[in-house]
């Protein structure tokens, strides 16, 4: 099976665990997916981490923002989300807790549950 690959979104200061649980969920031997890349947060100049993000983006297939409360609002995740739809690459949103009310990040798409079968529909 060809697995898509995907760039994942999320609110470094504040979510970086649900990073870590999607890796995980992708290494499952059914998995219609592969992380390729994710947001990154460094000592570089904002143009530099721009730059680098709008590649790994453009590499993907599909970008997937893992949504916390803060989200939404999250600098970074903006502008990841722009640049994905800039590239006209396809964007899925997941809530990342069980518990707590979210919003949705501005021009991402609806909010889905995350469960496995939603991952698997999708990101395949």
């Amino acid at each position: 099976m060809v697995k898509k690959s995907v760039f994942v979104s999320f609110d470094f200061d504040n979510d970086r665990a649900l990073k870590e649980f999607i890796l995980g969920q992708a290494k499952k031997e059914d998995s219609p997916f592969q992380i390729t890349d994710y947001s990154l947060k460094e000592a570089a100049p904002e143009k530099d981490w721009e730059s680098k993000a709008n590649a790994a983006i453009g590499r993907s297939e599909i970008v997937l923002v893992m949504v916390g409360p803060k989200t939404y609002k999250a600098h970074g995740v903006l502008k990841e989300v722009a640049m994905a739809r800039k590239a006209g690459v396809k964007i899925v949103q997941i809530i990342g807790y069980k518990n707590g009310e979210y919003t949705a990040v501005p021009d991402a798409g609806r909010l889905y549950a995350w469960n496995w079968d939603n991952l698997k529909k999708l990101l395949s």
